[in-house]
């Protein structure tokens, strides 16, 4: 065989060296960059201070009408046609003998339509923002999901349309404004506030929104609008969870089980929001604000279970705890 110049085989083992260095300057920075980056930092102090903040104010909204669970007596399913309520036993939906005479009203339902019929005398109130107005003449209700719900009074009760996402399921929910839950209820333990529970994690959107049909607890199904997986890493592995969110929403809805379900926590799972990403992709999980849904402080409710790909399976020791004694 023919050997090669010598000055040829000099130019091709430096090329050959070059290339090789290259290539392990290149490996080198793959091993050596990290994809994961830091959540912006938060000083223990102002986490804690933040964390009780936010603690307050859930605790406040649980006890404050129309949407907090801690007050709510009532939720009865409305399907197609009339539907009568009052204080009276032997009616479908019955209230309290103190708020209600024995017939308060009618409401009727038309596929998606909900119309109230009052009885005669019943006393019951439309709420507007220049304070109750009598019904005295059949009126269309809008749902809780309505740009404006129709919010009723009765006594000292309130009363809307309940609806879920994705499915033509219609409740009538009823809350007590005189409950005495509203100054003897506080919120579960939690864990202590750990700020290596606040995550990166990078959305990873999917190429169109996917509806899922995910169970409650009425052994119904909710439809959810899932617009991708949050990915984070914990003990050295990735996990992924469900993001849900509308047009309408200001962050994403996340719907988590993990292994502390089966000690310290909801067996059926935690809520949890999580802001919306940067222009890079990347937004921050903070677990420490994982918390309860409502059916954990009332019966009447139409909570979903997390999707089968929130299901951790790592312990999140962080976050609202269930409830102890008569807490919840």
């Amino acid at each position: 065989m023919m050997q090669r110049p010598l000055r040829q085989r000099h130019v091709l083992a430096a090329a050959c060296r070059r290339l090789l260095t290259g290539l392990l300057v290149l490996a080198a920075a793959s091993c050596s960059a990290d994809p994961w980056p830091d959540p912006p930092p938060v000083a223990p102090e102002a986490l804690a201070a933040e964390h009780e903040e936010w603690r307050t104010y859930r605790q406040g909204r649980l006890v404050e009408p129309p949407g907090g669970a801690v007050i709510w007596i009532g939720l009865w399913e409305l399907r197609e046609g009339a539907v009568q309520f009052g204080s009276d036993s032997s009616l479908p939906v019955v209230l309290p003998a103190e708020d209600s005479p024995p017939l308060a009203g009618t409401l009727r339902r038309t596929g998606g339509e909900i119309v109230l019929e009052p009885a005669a005398g019943a006393e019951l109130r439309l709420r507007g923002d220049e304070g109750d107005l009598p019904v005295t003449e059949p009126l269309t209700l809008q749902n809780d999901r309505a740009d404006e719900p129709t919010l009723l009074a009765l006594g000292s009760l309130g009363m809307r349309i309940h609806s879920e996402m994705g499915t033509d399921r219609l409740w009538l929910r009823a809350w007590d404004e005189d409950s005495p839950k509203r100054d003897s209820f506080r919120l579960p333990p939690f864990y202590p506030v750990e700020p290596s529970w606040r995550l990166a994690a990078r959305m990873e959107p999917y190429a169109e929104p996917r509806t899922l049909e995910l169970a409650d607890v009425t052994d119904g199904t909710v439809a959810n609008v899932a617009q991708g997986e949050l990915v984070f890493r914990a003990e050295g592995r990735e996990h992924r969870l469900v993001a849900f969110a509308t047009e309408r929403s200001k962050d994403y809805f996340v719907m988590l089980w993990d292994s502390t379900a089966t000690v310290d926590t909801y067996p059926g799972g935690r809520y949890m929001k999580v802001p919306f990403p940067e222009e890079d992709g990347w937004t921050v999980v903070d677990f420490n604000r994982a918390y309860n849904p409502p059916c954990v402080f009332s019966p009447y409710s139409v909570c979903s279970f997390p999707p089968r790909d929130s299901r951790l399976d790592i312990a999140i020791t962080a976050g609202e705890k269930m409830p102890v004694g008569d807490d919840g």
